[in-house]
């Protein structure tokens, strides 16, 4: 790129957008990420279905895909009608999905979610695992309705080896199954996140108390997927700061830089951030991760009523783009705009996400009939 077209880039947060970029083996045509969203829409025991081949080819023109959360076992189960990677019948599932957006041009990373406490017997028919025997605050989402989240089981030293055993088959079901690679959560207050925060990780073995402690275990969980996969295969998505399901770290300023410098020699494909901003903890991670970083960052200009800015994200995305990250992972809009990257790339008006339907659950209505450009009638992105 000349200085002159880098100029030009600067200046135009939407160019900047269009820009190519390189994440492991893969060529992305743009910077655009779609995030991992959860939309309940998987057949019983787990198996993804044809309607989420169709979601997810429909916007295969993304930079990448991270598709949402899959357990990695029956007890990691969160909510009801989530996608699994445990079984046979999940991965062909999953392997019709993955076909689907490469015949679209796609790129695709299955992320692999273990609930920890955010669990119910309702839902997977097992007593949930946790770090500590913590009851996650407030109510859970079941089969039932909201139901009464229950104590979980402490984890001996041998549901540690079995939960990591789980997160390397889920690694490989998820090659197996045609996807370019695996995203591990430690975010969002689901399993990982909860060794790493002293409101959920109580324990005075060596996974708990010390920093080196609380990143003990997700640092071997990643090492071990890595391992299994290759780390340019193998994505991390961590949310520093974010409180959700109860999460509160302490020495955060300590605990996440800590984390990096453990994983960054491993040359993974890339470090994702949730719910990012330019503070200065995000400057410390970005000057200690050499590697591809995706931000997934928080939107001020996104309204309560309907979380999808005027402009689709773009000022959000040129913050993010500017504080140091190379990719910009953009999510609510990807819902209502299957064809979001060109809708940004033309200016061509943005769908509404229609707040009259669940996002959770479900079938075609509000998942994949989202009109693409010249069959909406709304407003356009500003200039």
């Amino acid at each position: 790129m000349t200085n002159e077209t880098a100029t030009a880039a600067s200046e135009n947060p939407v160019q900047r957008l269009f820009e190519p970029a390189r994440l492991g083996s893969l060529d992305l045509p743009n910077r655009l990420v779609m995030p991992p969203m959860s939309r309940n829409r998987a057949a019983a025991g787990g198996v993804p279905t044809p309607l989420m081949a169709e979601y997810y080819a429909q916007r295969a023109s993304a930079g990448l895909i991270v598709a949402e959360a899959s357990s990695p076992s029956q007890v990691g189960y969160t909510y009801p009608d989530i996608p699994g990677l445990f079984t046979e019948s999940q991965v062909d599932g999953w392997r019709t999905v993955t076909d689907a957006v490469h015949s679209a041009g796609g790129r695709i990373f299955l992320q692999v979610e273990h609930g920890g406490r955010i669990g119910h017997p309702d839902t997977s028919g097992l007593v949930p695992l946790a770090p500590s025997a913590i009851r996650l605050p407030g109510y859970i989402h079941t089969p039932n309705g909201h139901g009464t989240p229950p104590v979980p089981r402490e984890m001996t030293t041998a549901d540690l080896q079995d939960t990591r055993e789980d997160f390397i088959a889920a690694a490989r079901n998820a090659v197996r199954a045609g996807a370019d690679g695996v995203e591990v959560h430690a975010a969002n207050g689901y399993l990982l996140n909860q060794f790493l925060a002293t409101s959920t990780n109580h324990r005075t073995d060596e996974y708990g108390g010390s920093v080196a402690g609380r990143i003990k275990f997700v640092v071997e969980v990643v090492r071990a997927v890595a391992a299994e996969v290759g780390p340019e295969r193998t994505g991390l998505r961590i949310s520093p700061g974010n409180p959700h399901n109860g999460i509160e770290v302490d020495e955060a300023d300590e605990l996440f830089p800590a984390l990096l410098d453990a994983l960054a020699p491993l040359g993974l494909a890339y470090l994702h951030l949730a719910y990012a901003s330019p503070t200065p903890l995000f400057a410390e991670l970005r000057r200690r991760w050499d590697g591809v970083l995706i931000a997934n960052p928080s939107n001020p200009e996104a309204p309560e009523a309907d979380p999808i800015p005027a402009d689709g994200g773009v000022a959000a995305a040129a913050r993010i783009l500017d504080a140091g990250a190379d990719l910009v992972a953009i999510g609510r809009p990807f819902i209502a705009n299957p064809d979001l990257p060109e809708r940004l790339r033309t200016g061509a008006p943005l769908n509404p996400l229609r707040t009259d339907l669940p996002l959770y659950g479900g079938g075609a209505a509000g998942y994949t009939d989202y009109p693409v450009i010249g069959a909406s009638d709304t407003q356009p992105v500003p200039a």
